[in-house]
């Protein structure tokens, strides 16, 4: 069967699918968000040459929506999966977008007239949206969705719609439908840990300690401070900037026993960006290492320390606010020196931990997880890709901590292997 269906739509999933799709065979792309893209779609710049995120994915989600042999199915998710390789069956159910799509353009219109204002997931919580929006301006596909949760159904949207693309609730109630498939790959990603379970560093009790992927939506020039980086106490830019590693990564006692892989690189990232955007601001990374593992990675932490990022290895224990700082302790293990820190900000470098459905996604497609809850592999060394039911192939942060270049990598191998399997069978 020429068929192939690939679960998740970041950057492995794209890739996996336009590779597929390449090769002839036809691709069924399942997102359970309203556009493909993402967490890579929510970064400024990638490591570690600083290219911007957007500037690499958004072609790739572009291809992917206009690649005749892909079919994109967004809001969806797998609720069952039958049969063998070969001859899957893929129970999808598609969520209402509440919007009439062949008919919608995009233009925005309904968007700047809802008087709506709400928590802003893709801003990480730092932004706002409106009740009826598109996560970022590079959405694919190119259409709104109106939330039905925070809708006060005043009218608004639907008046100013030239198209009558708005639909009530009554005339969009989702829809459950098959897919046949000969082969599946899962890209479904990762979550970020959660650092309120950090208790120590106070997050959300102190307003300025941010997440790593909040302090990304501060950076980004399409995010909601157009790129100004600004304490959310007060909004003053802030002078003294430190990174806390290992938020959710090595930490036995909170359950999260591997490294995450990017946390190092990326906090070196945003540290470089800092001081080009801001060279009086002082940076400081604390860190357990620095696993600076990959090709060029090294010389990317030397020119953090050339542009005057200062490292300390050792972490520190409580956080505290006084005085309109952030005051923290830290040991310096290399040199025993006991320093204290007032931080205008403090980001936490969250670490990569499985979805939360990722088991019970396992036990519908037959599949296992492994002892730190992401998809196992069959043979790591001779078959990363491959699971332990035929047919039925992993790529990328769903499988294990990696960055978007492996993550690439991984999505190519799997497509290969749904592509070598199609044509075998």
């Amino acid at each position: 069967m020429n068929n192939a269906v690939v679960i998740g739509g970041g950057i492995a999933g794209i890739t996996a699918a336009i590779d597929i799709a390449s090769h002839g065979i036809h691709v069924s792309l399942i997102e359970r968000e309203p556009t493909i893209g993402g967490h890579m779609a929510m970064l400024d710049k990638t490591f570690p040459t600083n290219d911007c995120s957007m500037c690499i994915l958004s072609p790739k989600m572009v291809e992917a929506q206009r690649h005749p042999n892909i079919t994109l199915y967004t809001l969806s998710e797998v609720t069952g999966v039958e049969g063998q390789a070969g001859d899957f069956t893929v129970h999808v159910i598609q969520h209402p977008r509440y919007i009439r799509e062949e008919d919608c353009t995009g233009c925005g219109d309904c968007v700047e007239v809802c008087p709506v204002e709400v928590y802003n997931r893709f801003d990480a919580g730092v932004g706002v949206r409106k009740a009826i929006y598109k996560a970022h301006p590079q959405v694919v596909p190119n259409i709104v969705i109106r939330d039905k949760e925070h809708c006060i159904d005043c009218g608004l949207c639907y008046s100013i719609c030239g198209k009558n693309a708005v639909l009530h609730d009554n005339e969009d109630e989702g829809k459950e439908f098959l897919l046949n498939a000969g082969t599946i790959v899962i890209a479904t990603g990762y979550e970020i840990f959660d650092a309120r379970r950090k208790l120590p560093y106070k997050y959300l009790s102190i307003p300025d300690v941010i997440t790593s992927l909040e302090f990304e939506r501060l950076i980004n020039a399409s995010g909601p401070t157009n790129g100004k980086i600004k304490r959310l106490s007060d909004g003053k830019t802030p002078k003294e900037i430190v990174f806390i590693q290992c938020v959710g990564s090595r930490d036995i006692p909170l359950g999260c026993t591997s490294c995450s892989a990017v946390c190092c690189m990326y906090a070196i990232k945003n540290a470089m960006l800092i001081k080009e955007k801001y060279p009086d601001c002082n940076v400081t990374i604390l860190y357990m290492d620095i696993r600076a593992y990959g090709k060029g990675y090294q010389e990317y932490y030397d020119r953090a320390e050339a542009l005057g990022v200062n490292f300390v290895r050792g972490l520190p224990g409580d956080l505290y606010a006084g005085d309109g700082k952030v005051i923290l302790q830290v040991e310096n293990s290399e040199t025993q020196e006991v320093k204290k820190i007032q931080a205008d900000l403090v980001v936490l470098s969250v670490g990569i931990r499985p979805t939360n459905d990722a088991s019970a996604l396992a036990e519908k497609l037959g599949i296992t997880c492994d002892d730190t809850g992401f998809f196992e592999s069959a043979d790591v060394k001779c078959g990363p890709v491959k699971t332990l039911k035929p047919g039925i192939f992993i790529a990328g942060t769903c499988k294990e901590p990696m960055d978007i270049p492996d993550s690439v990598m991984e999505g190519g191998a799997a497509a290969m292997q749904a592509v070598i399997a199609t044509f075998r069978g």
